[in-house]
């Protein structure tokens, strides 16, 4: 039997954190499911990359990384080749996430370059056989995250969303840009909706959703049967909380500096288990950029962690600011 995911239980409408590379790793994933996320999806790994080098690549290894305590989590594969992706799907399936996501929405020059990600949105006919080609190669379910189209003059969710559905997918997830905006400009909230009318498996929006505000109104505009989120769950894991609030009428509280400080210290301390000192102080930058997100000070603050290497030195930098918040 089919193993039941997140949004096909009588669980609440809790949302799901989106697949970002660089940011959804191991430690990012569960700092938000213990803040109420129903799901989440990792960053993306190459299915050719991972046929050729497998496990020798440690980005790969380093990517397929899981903390005790993370819940479902979906392992997203990108790539053209139907049959890179089936066979990856198939070698990964034992590594302990609850379904497959195909990333047919990236925007990056470089994989887009190569055909891949939201180019796909330009060859239906190749996309339907990448999802067919996962779905038949491996027991756990299969999702896909679209974005509107490639361009304004080409937006095409709905027919990409029926591929997808026809081939055996058990959900689709829309970003609601087309890949010529990147992340610029306004979500078109109206595509979430257009796709929704066109299948029947759940759709997830995607695009906009910053507050537990924002989520309860993406549900009732578009239909969706649940939102993702993105970026607003940078440095602020809280955002599931608040949407958890928002979606059960119940008042919400923004944590307070220190709590913020806490988090990002243990999100620290995640990061060197993950990668390392070196690169584990590397990809805190940014994170610490994030959690201090318009707090006094934060300037000169990032400034200073980003002159540091040494992770006793971030530390003593953040307890020490958390001290006098």
């Amino acid at each position: 039997m089919a193993q039941a995911l997140p949004w096909e239980t009588n669980a609440p409408p809790g949302a799901g954190l989106a697949p970002m590379a660089g940011v959804t790793d191991a430690a990012t994933r569960l700092l938000c499911f213990e803040q109420g996320a129903a799901w989440a999806v990792s960053e993306m790994l190459s299915a050719k990359g991972w046929v050729f080098s497998g496990r020798k690549n440690r980005n790969a290894l380093e990517l397929l990384a899981r903390f005790p305590g993370e819940g479902a989590t979906g392992l997203q594969l990108f790539g053209r080749e139907p049959e890179y992706v089936g066979r990856a799907a198939a070698e990964l399936e034992g590594e302990g996430f609850a379904f497959i996501d195909l990333n047919f929405g990236c925007p990056a020059p470089k994989i887009v370059g190569n055909g891949e990600g939201s180019a796909l949105m330009r060859e239906p006919k190749l996309l339907g056989e990448v999802v067919r080609a996962a779905v038949r190669s491996t027991k756990l379910p299969v999702t896909a995250k679209i974005r509107a189209g490639w361009d304004a003059q080409s937006v095409n969710a709905a027919e990409i969303a029926r591929i997808c559905e026809g081939e055996g997918a058990r959900a689709v997830a829309v970003h609601a840009r087309t890949r010529d905006q990147f992340y610029a400009g306004h979500a078109d909230w109206r595509v979430i909706a257009e796709v929704v009318r066109a299948v029947r498996i759940p759709v997830f929006g995607n695009g906009d959703v910053r507050t537990g505000a924002d989520a309860k109104r993406m549900l009732e505009e578009t239909g969706c049967a649940r939102v993702m989120v993105g970026r607003a769950a940078q440095g602020n894991p809280w955002v599931f909380a608040e949407i958890a609030a928002a979606l059960a009428n119940r008042p919400w509280t923004p944590p307070a500096l220190e709590q913020r400080l806490q988090t990002a210290l243990r999100h620290l301390d995640m990061a060197l288990a993950l990668y390392g000192e070196t690169k584990g102080v590397l990809e805190m930058r940014k994170h610490v950029a994030w959690y201090i997100t318009g707090v006094p000070g934060a300037a000169r603050l990032r400034e200073r962690v980003n002159a540091l290497s040494d992770a006793g030195a971030v530390r003593a930098l953040l307890m020490e600011y958390a001290g006098g918040a």
